[in-house]
């Protein structure tokens, strides 16, 4: 029986050190990604959010628009994220029973996925709705942060299980 090969990291140089992988070689392909969460909040906020009193203003439009921002400036914030050229993306949210809904989809055609956008983008639009409506309930929650699906490249295809 022979022993398993270690696992190969692709973000580690031969001495273990951080790299961004080099993507130079792989051709551009359309890809997607699209990412969910959910920030809970209290009965009153979710009032508040849908007869549109919240204090701060139009908390679903501010969040839109952060989380929209957000995947364009992702290689900001994560070290070992590429640029890549963001050729479209949809951040949606719905109030919910219990708060909000937030979904992100995020479209390139380049070398390497979207993934990290469209999470970004869901977790700055909840950080965009947490900020808004602080003053009315600081227990306020993001939550459940996932990708649930994403489309091209190398490794083709995927959808998280349970999810449509």
């Amino acid at each position: 029986m022979s022993t398993p090969e270690p696992p190969t990291f692709t973000h580690l140089d031969d001495a273990g050190n951080a790299r961004m992988v080099d993507v130079t070689l792989k051709q551009p392909t359309v890809r997607s990604a699209t990412a969910r969460a959910f920030v809970r909040c209290a009965p009153d906020v979710v009032s508040a959010l849908r007869d549109g009193s919240v204090p701060k203003g139009d908390v679903l439009a501010v969040a839109r628009i952060a989380g929209i921002q957000a995947a364009k400036r992702t290689p900001e914030l994560l070290p070992l994220a590429h640029v890549i050229g963001v050729h479209g993306a949809a951040v949606d949210l719905a109030v919910e029973d219990d708060g909000v809904a937030i979904e992100a989809t995020v479209r390139t055609a380049d070398r390497t996925g979207v993934e990290m956008e469209a999470l970004t983008a869901v977790s700055v639009a909840g950080l965009a709705v947490v900020d808004m409506v602080k003053g009315l309930d600081k227990g306020t929650s993001i939550e459940n942060v996932r990708i649930v699906t994403k489309t091209g490249g190398k490794s083709g295809d995927w959808h998280r299980p349970g999810e449509s």
